[in-house]
């Protein structure tokens, strides 16, 4: 057997206990993805084939003229599409604990002359806005990373209008991926009714209706 079979044999087995031993890691630690990683998560693959950004929105269930609350956008590669998709009569507010990613965003929306979106620390657990105030929630990848998902769910609830969305979706591999079943689980012991939810196994979207 030569070296390039044996590798190919063994390395899809190193891969997946490696992702096994990074899954079970983050399971335990429940924070933020660290910033360096987003732009490798950002990737033109991801765009083409899994999520394409201007897709993304009507998936989401934004619409033009909404006022929409994302949280966690990472590079803010889907934040923008979000922003372009709600028009001149929307807004796009996007929070980040990591004030890094947050400066990074703020330059890259002014670079990109988006005058809809504003990009603000914050804390998902404990959101700093009044009350019904959007018409749409949606994280990207970010459900796993939250310490506390009940009190964030509880939160979005209560910014949310009568009738407002929560968009959620999920991606594999993502160490913090978090199963449909336990999505639906979630979002119905917090003041949701799941309303659609598309994809599959492996990438899927889920939209419930605040109740």
């Amino acid at each position: 057997m030569n070296t390039v079979v044996i590798i190919c044999l063994i390395l899809p087995v190193i891969l997946v206990v490696l992702y096994g031993i990074i899954r079970s890691y983050r399971s335990r630690t429940a924070v933020p993805i660290p910033a360096f990683l987003t732009t490798l998560i950002d990737h033109p693959l991801r765009h083409r084939f899994v999520q394409p950004p201007e897709k993304t929105p009507a998936r989401h269930g934004i619409r033009e003229g909404m006022r929409v609350l994302e949280v966690g956008p990472g590079r803010g590669t889907y934040t923008l599409a979000a922003a372009r998709a709600v028009g001149e009569s929307g807004e796009v507010v996007a929070i980040d604990i990591d004030p890094g990613l947050v400066e990074r965003l703020q330059k890259r929306s002014r670079d990109e002359g988006i005058t809809n979106l504003e990009v603000h620390i914050g804390d998902a657990c404990n959101l700093e806005f009044g009350e019904e105030m959007f018409d749409v929630v949606y994280m990207i990848t970010v459900m796993g990373e939250l310490p506390d998902q009940s009190a964030a769910l509880s939160e979005f609830h209560r910014v949310l209008r009568e009738g407002g969305i929560l968009a959620i979706s999920e991606l594999l591999p993502d160490p913090d991926y978090v199963s449909s079943d336990e999505l639906m689980r979630l979002v119905t012991s917090n003041g949701f009714r799941v309303r659609e939810e598309e994809g599959n196994r492996f990438y899927y979207t889920l939209l419930s209706e605040k109740l």
